[in-house]
């Protein structure tokens, strides 16, 4: 059975570019959430062209920002190149092809995904380097895909296993659709508490073994994510990232007899602790490929990730959140209370709440105005004074854009969110 490493050359360039020029050219209409009717039966494209501005957009809005996305965009690229490591990012943060392809311009050698509708998604546009972090059982996609393999001998793809049952499952799923190319794995560890993954070294060799015993597989690697083992960059969060990524590292080197000499991929690394991960698991063999699956710098946030990323942390050069919501104050039934048209449909929450930044009311001091709380379509805003007036519309700051992307179909890319009325210079489209 032939087989293709993830990490080998397609002769393509990443993706089908025409799929996604052709996004400029979608008509506009109703179904794209505070896109002013001026745009309806416009194209994309014919819209940008009006050079529409942030005010002719109602609210709730979700914005991103031309500069910081190509300031976070350059830092990961250049980051990545001075340590000598691969990036995947991890393309379930945006669901957005054009973006993905700014991110393989700008040297990613191939798009991580989570699941089976993410994948066809990617597919669609004709992404050429997937891994699937994750374990692929579904009969039916396994079927697909072995279509998609055996259709197209440029497409490379790697998934993970952590069972043996896991890779019984697969082996028989492949074999009754006639698979003719070997699937690629990746031994997935995982660690207690976690997500999922083995428990333990001596089973995740069974694990590989089990690999080189079907016939329809390839062993490829190993594979995990210390993000579900920590939280937070203290001594004790990061002493239990460095501790599960050694395990990782160990179990590539007991696989060892186990590769078949071509080259293998170890892969861990979200966007909160990668220079750890680098530091642990940079390989001495030429035949190891250590690839980052970095998802969320590329928007990086006023939250979470502000507080966590490494380059926050002194290891380079810090990103800039790229995303903002913009909410307009409809009811202020109390003096130190404003109802925002902004809620849990809108704007992520599951990783803090909105930060107010700045209000059309003029400018003065947000700091100690706060966000206490969402509903499913306001936001209570209170401490903001004469900031919040009914009326005023006021910039927010977001916290964690894996769960502010998948609320908006249609982006607008502000050339710059610190400009008094700032020009819509792109719209970019999401597939969730």
């Amino acid at each position: 059975m032939d087989h293709q490493t993830y990490a080998s050359s397609s002769g393509r360039d990443g993706m089908d570019r025409a799929k996604v020029a052709a996004l400029a050219d979608e008509p506009l209409d109703w179904r794209f959430k505070a896109l002013p009717p001026s745009a309806w039966g416009l194209t994309v494209r014919e819209f940008l062209a009006e050079k529409p501005t942030l005010a002719d957009f109602g609210t709730p809005l979700l914005t991103l920002d031309a500069s910081a996305l190509d300031h976070n965009l350059r830092t990961m690229a250049a980051w990545c190149a001075e340590a000598g490591v691969g990036l995947a990012p991890h393309g379930k943060t945006t669901m957005a092809p054009a973006l993905w392809q700014a991110q393989i311009d700008a040297g990613s050698h191939g798009i991580t995904l989570a699941n089976l509708p993410q994948l066809r998604v990617a597919r669609a546009f004709g992404v050429d380097r997937v891994l699937l972090a994750n374990t692929l059982l579904d009969p039916a996609g396994l079927a697909w895909l072995a279509r998609e393999l055996d259709g197209d001998p440029g497409f490379a793809f790697t998934s993970w296993v952590d069972s043996a049952e896991s890779v019984r499952l697969m082996d028989e799923a492949l074999r009754a659709a006639g698979a003719g190319r070997q699937v690629e794995v990746l031994v997935e560890l995982g660690g207690p508490g976690g997500r999922t993954g083995v428990r333990d070294l001596d089973t995740a060799l069974e694990v590989a073994r089990a690999v080189r015993a079907a016939p329809t597989l390839r062993l490829a690697g190993v594979g995990g994510y210390e993000g579900a083992l920590a939280h937070d960059a203290t001594e004790t969060g990061l002493g239990t990232v460095r501790a599960y990524l050694r395990s990782l590292a160990e179990l590539h080197r007991r696989m060892g007899d186990l590769y078949d000499g071509e080259e293998v991929v170890v892969s861990a690394g979200g966007s909160a602790y990668f220079d750890t991960v680098v530091e642990e698991l940079s390989p001495s063999d030429p035949a190891t490929r250590l690839v980052l699956r970095s998802g969320a710098y590329l928007v990086h946030d006023d939250g979470f990730y502000r507080g966590i990323s490494p380059l926050a942390r002194g290891a380079g050069t810090p990103f800039r959140s790229a995303m903002h919501g913009w909410a307009r104050v409809v009811s202020r039934p109390e003096p130190q209370l404003s109802l925002l048209d902004a809620g849990k449909r809108d704007l992520p929450y599951d990783e803090g709440m909105p930060e107010p930044q700045r209000s059309s009311a003029g400018p003065g001091d947000l700091s100690g105005a706060r966000v206490t709380a969402l509903n499913d379509q306001h936001a209570f805003l209170r401490d903001a004074g004469d900031l919040a007036p009914v009326g005023a519309v006021l910039r927010l700051g977001l916290s964690h854009p894996c769960t502010a992307f998948d609320k908006w179909t249609l982006i607008p890319v502000l050339d710059d969110a610190d400009g008094p009325d700032p020009r819509v210079v792109d719209l970019v489209r999401t597939f969730f």
